[in-house]
Order: C-alpha cells, then structure tokens, then sequence
C-alpha cells in the first residue's frame, strides 16, 4: 500500500482528463438533453446563485450540484461515473477555487454560459464554453496549491 502525496503533477493530471470529459458531457447534454434535463440544471443553477459566498463548502456543494446536473443530462454514464470518481479525487485539496476574488461570480456567468448554449443544442459551442470553464478551475487550483506549500 502506498500514500498518494499532493502534487502539482496530480493535479495536472486529474484536470488534463476533467477538462476533456466535462467538455464531452456538455456537448452530449447539448445533444441529448430532455426537457426534464433542462428543470434539474435551472434548478440546482438558481440555487447556486443563491448560496452565500460565506460558505466556501456550500459553494462547492452548488456548484457540484450543477455539473452533475450537467453529466446526468449527457445520459452517458460512463462519464458521469468517471467524473464522479475525478471529483473525489480533487477532496484530497480541500481548498475550493471558488473563494478566489471573483471566481464566484464569474463560474455562475460561465455556467449560464454552458446552460444557454445546452438548452440552444449548441454541442460545440457547449463544448468549449465547458472547455474554458475547467480550465479556468485546472489554473485556479495550481496557483492555490502553490499559495499553500510557499
């Protein structure tokens, strides 16, 4: 057995595929997304922009609520179950990227971003919009990794 240590490495790793996959499950919810689909994403959406940026775990809890929303719209579970196992993955670097100033803000824009071009099932447009999202995120968590091991 062996302890996995923290890593900038690890985090590359886990968000070069994080990146590729939410980018794939957002195209597919574009694609395959029901009206039902649509409800549950505005629905754990609003109750994000409603959660009190005081609470950096109740951000990360909303905001996870939205892109899992966004993977059960994609009806691949393959994805859904490799995300959630990349997910628990990043728990090992408890700081969430969203307490960073403005991020907040600017993951709800881009989720709206995201929303609107699924419900327009725009695939690619979802795709990339998902793409930056992640990337954004992969970035973020590098510079508060770095910030925590200085």
């Amino acid at each position: 057995m062996r302890v996995r240590t923290r890593s900038p490495e690890e985090i590359l790793e886990i968000y070069e595929v994080r990146i590729s996959l939410e980018a794939t499950a957002a195209s597919a919810a574009a694609q395959r997304r029901s009206d039902f689909d649509l409800v549950r994403i505005a629905r754990a959406q609003k109750a994000m922009v409603a959660t009190s940026t005081s609470d950096p775990s109740a951000m990360a809890a909303a905001n996870l609520a939205v892109h899992e929303a966004i993977w059960a719209a994609s009806h691949n579970g393959t994805i859904v179950d490799l995300l959630t196992r990349l997910n628990n993955h990043l728990t090992r670097y408890p700081a969430t990227t969203l307490a960073a100033p403005g991020r907040w803000a600017e993951a709800i824009d881009e989720h709206e971003a995201i929303i609107e071009a699924i419900e327009q099932r725009d695939a690619d447009r979802a795709h990339d919009l998902a793409r930056d999202h992640m990337t954004k995120a992969r970035e973020l968590r590098l510079r508060i990794y770095a910030e925590n091991t200085d």
